[in-house]
């Protein structure tokens, strides 16, 4: 459960931000989305490495 303390006087539209913020940051929808659907632990393992494949290729050693 997220809370989000409101200081006397603040705008609606703040609190509201703060909120958002606080739900992205946490990764609930992330975490609900992955959880949807069960997937093996070799596909996430493969996903994974191919992942960090891509990395490693695209940010990974510059001097070559």
């Amino acid at each position: 459960m997220l809370i989000v303390e409101v200081k006397d006087g603040e705008a609606i539209d703040k609190v509201l931000k703060k909120y958002k913020r606080k739900f992205e940051r946490a990764g609930i929808l992330k975490e609900l989305r992955r959880r949807k659907a069960f997937s093996k632990p070799s596909v996430e393992r493969r996903t994974e490495i191919l992942k960090a494949v891509y990395k490693e290729e695209t940010y990974g050693n510059k001097n070559d």
